[in-house]
């Protein structure tokens, strides 16, 4: 073989190396453009995420892999590093995981709002727009009860409501309350199997197939609103997180675009979450 013919073979060698190398680097390049995004079980069992992020990855080209937990877990999954972004709805845990540095900033995304559900028959005769009253009936009824009792933004919230009632669930839980530790739909299944109330996001409620005799009796109370925040989980503490593909998701759900696409989620023509960014 001639000097040039061997010069010019492994020319086509090296070349040909190089592109090899090019297209096994992009190609890693595009299976590493993700995000893992902890987020509530509303916003998954509702279908929200369903609808809403091959609109985010067809914007950006960003995947997101969504774990959802109750919303303390999610935050106590960020906590630890094990996700990017964090889209959730108990907004005093949320202010307090910015505090604590683990992200920089919160913003506000989307509300809807919770209801509470129980047989069409209403046994406890709670039907109405107070929330505080129907838990005060419930309770000392002794009617059953289905807590999602894990730590979610809608447990924290029940809570709350408990504790307007005057009910101490740390003293003595009324005799009809039951924790299933749990998802949403999980808990409104045990409640339709058993004929129980529960609290409920009504996006969810929508969603969920499994309704049997269950039916919204209480809704309307202004201390029943639900709103979610969304953050970025702060790379100071982990030095792994994605910051820049995780802000580019922050940005858009906050977006015009990302605010439209929430707000374009209906099912039978009820729209589910209702977006408020900067609100």
């Amino acid at each position: 073989m001639s000097l040039n013919r061997r010069t010019t073979s492994i020319t086509g060698l090296i070349s040909s190396l190089f592109l090899t190398l090019s297209l096994l680097g992009s190609t890693a390049f595009a299976q590493n453009k993700f995000i893992v995004m902890a987020s509530t079980t509303s916003t998954e069992q509702s279908g929200l995420f369903a609808h809403l992020l091959p609109a985010f990855k067809q914007a950006s080209g960003i995947d997101v892999r969504v774990v959802a937990l109750g919303t303390g877990q999610a935050l106590d999954s960020a906590r630890r590093g094990d996700a990017d972004v964090v889209f959730v709805h108990d907004q005093a845990a949320e202010e307090k995981f910015v505090a604590e540095g683990f992200s920089l900033k919160r913003l506000a995304v989307m509300y809807n709002d919770f209801v509470i559900i129980g047989p069409k028959s209403d046994p406890a005769g709670v039907r109405g727009n107070d929330a505080v009253a129907a838990l005060k009936k419930l309770a000392s009824t002794g009617t059953s009860f289905v807590s999602r009792g894990d730590k979610s933004g809608t447990h924290a919230a029940e809570l709350r409501y408990w504790k307007d009632a005057g009910v101490d669930m740390a003293a003595a839980k009324p005799a009809g309350y039951k924790e299933c530790g749990c998802g949403m739909g999980p808990a409104l299944n045990m409640a339709s199997s058993s004929g129980a109330y529960v609290l409920a996001d009504r996006g969810t409620w929508l969603n969920f197939k499994n309704r049997g005799d269950l039916g919204v009796l209480v809704e309307g109370d202004k201390r029943l609103f639900n709103q979610y925040g969304v953050m970025v989980v702060n790379p100071a503490k982990h030095p792994h997180v994605k910051k820049d593909l995780a802000q580019a998701f922050v940005d858009w759900v906050v977006s015009p675009a990302g605010q439209a696409a929430i707000a374009s989620y209906k099912i039978g023509g009820e729209q589910l979450f209702f977006p408020n960014a900067g609100g």
